[in-house]
């Protein structure tokens, strides 16, 4: 099946339609309202967020799990950031700094790496992002991880195809 057929197929069986989000979002606050309707003072309020920050806070979360992937793979750094022309002093800044790369370069990585769609999804969620299947952009790169299009130029190409902004 040619590859556009398949993606096109791929995002109308896949997407969530506004309305459809809305709707989840209005049940999952109802439940957390219904489970959480109790007072707190605001000086209570302060310490549980701090608390919770400073207990679920890690920092170093997505370098790990890059880092794992690489050497899983066992690849060399240079093999990973040329692969998809990402800059080298950027990539030092991922291993050695506490950098928070932008999604666009997590999934190039992640292209590089040639992870597969649960893989992508954790290394994401390691930095804060997602995929959601609310966008066609989102939907698209989803699909590349499903279908192994790891080629940069292959999945711009199929995001210019719906007028998507391109991996930079």
């Amino acid at each position: 099946m040619d590859i556009l057929l398949k993606l096109d197929k791929y995002i109308k069986s896949n997407i969530i339609k506004p309305r459809e989000s809305k709707n989840v979002f209005r049940k999952a606050n109802s439940n957390i309202l219904m489970e959480e309707s109790f007072e707190c003072s605001s000086s209570m309020v302060g310490s549980n967020i701090n608390t919770f920050i400073d207990n679920n806070k890690n920092d170093d979360r997505f370098q790990k799990l890059l880092f794992s992937y690489i050497d899983d793979k066992q690849l060399k750094d240079s093999d990973v950031y040329n692969k998809v022309n990402i800059d080298r002093r950027l990539f030092s800044k991922i291993r050695n700094d506490n950098y928070h790369p932008s999604k666009d370069t997590i999934i190039l990585l992640g292209l590089s790496l040639e992870l597969n769609e649960n893989q992508i999804e954790k290394l994401l969620d390691s930095a804060s992002y997602s995929l959601p299947k609310n966008n066609n952009r989102d939907l698209i790169i989803r699909f590349c991880f499903i279908e192994h299009i790891y080629n940069p130029i292959e999945v711009n190409e199929l995001l210019d195809n719906y007028n998507c902004s391109l991996l930079n």
